[in-house]
């Protein structure tokens, strides 16, 4: 049996930018999608923490330390800058593994889009 499970987290970070006229996606921080264990291009569901919008798109690397979280496309309408979102991503696996796996769930400030430590 196969079981969907949180795979990465990052928890409350704030929309940067909006851009409309893009074909679509997410632009987050490289160092957020590295220490979240994101890939470029991973499907994530992003919820807007101000408004209660939930939507999946994929994820593009920003500059790294920029702090930027840009939801570009259609995905520009669910939220505005400003906004508290969570980016959740999941994976599938054995029901066995699923009973030891551990997700990856960061804390960054909400005010830089920047890791803390902890």
């Amino acid at each position: 049996m196969q079981v969907e499970m949180l795979k990465s987290k990052i928890h409350r970070v704030t929309v940067t930018q909006a851009v409309l006229d893009y074909i679509g996606s997410i632009t987050i921080d490289a160092d957020l999608l590295r220490a979240a264990n994101l890939l470029e291009g991973e499907r994530v569901s992003v919820v807007n923490v101000n408004n209660g919008e939930r939507f999946d798109t994929y994820t593009i690397a920003g500059e790294s330390g920029s702090g930027v979280v840009c939801l570009n496309g259609p995905a520009a309408r669910k939220c505005v800058v400003g906004d508290v979102v969570i980016i959740i991503s999941y994976a599938t696996m054995d029901f066995e593994e699923a009973k030891h796996h551990r997700p990856t769930v960061i804390f960054p400030d909400t005010k830089t889009n920047r890791l803390v430590e902890r």
